[in-house]
């Protein structure tokens, strides 16, 4: 893959089934048709509904804008995500509705094939310089959540930009800066036990 650039024009929205919010999917790998590994993705909710399941996927869910989300499992547990960039981890089979605390949100979606991926999520606050290097089976992306991210050769990403970088044979260090803040994502690919 190297190197790539989804501004936040790049995607259009797409309803949900269920008619209770819509989606832009940022990207999902591998691209070409065949079943995701993993998927990043924003999604506008403006109502309670419950949530799809994705049996073998587990799910990093971070508050983005708007005054809360809470997330209500079946087995009792509830999850309030009520400050800027509060983040809950759940497996993709659960059990669960969600819906605002108190008018839309925007959230955004890390999704993976927990046997194909190990997977983590950093909100980071783009207080100086940040390097980025892909080794191999080993994809980065970096979302603006708020702010602006500047790089090398006149790279520039404003807030809703996303930056996704892998170990394509070429890797090489991306040196960024920038003002606000940031989430930074690592999926490495697991290796066949045995």
């Amino acid at each position: 893959m190297g190197t790539r650039i989804l501004r936040s024009n790049d995607s259009t929205r797409q309803p949900w089934a269920n008619g209770a919010g819509s989606t832009r999917e940022l990207i999902q790998w591998p691209g070409d048709g065949q079943a995701w590994q993993w998927r990043l993705s924003i999604a506008d909710v403006d109502r309670d509904a419950p949530f799809s399941g994705f049996p073998g996927v587990d799910r990093i869910l971070v508050l983005l804008s708007g005054d809360g989300l809470v997330l209500r499992f079946a087995d009792g547990r509830e999850v309030r995500l009520d400050t800027p960039f509060a983040c809950a981890r759940f497996p993709g089979e659960a059990e669960l509705s969600g819906g605002p605390i108190d008018g839309p949100t925007t959230d955004f979606n890390l999704m993976w094939r927990r046997d194909r991926f190990d997977a983590e999520l950093w909100v980071r606050p783009m207080v100086g310089s940040l390097q980025l290097f892909a080794s191999a089976g080993e994809t980065w992306a970096l979302h603006v959540a708020a702010g602006h991210v500047d790089g090398d050769e006149g790279l520039h990403l404003d807030a809703g930009d996303t930056l996704v970088s892998s170990d394509d044979g070429s890797a090489r260090h991306l040196r960024l800066d920038g003002a606000g803040t940031a989430l930074l994502v690592r999926l490495q690919e697991r290796q066949d036990e045995g």
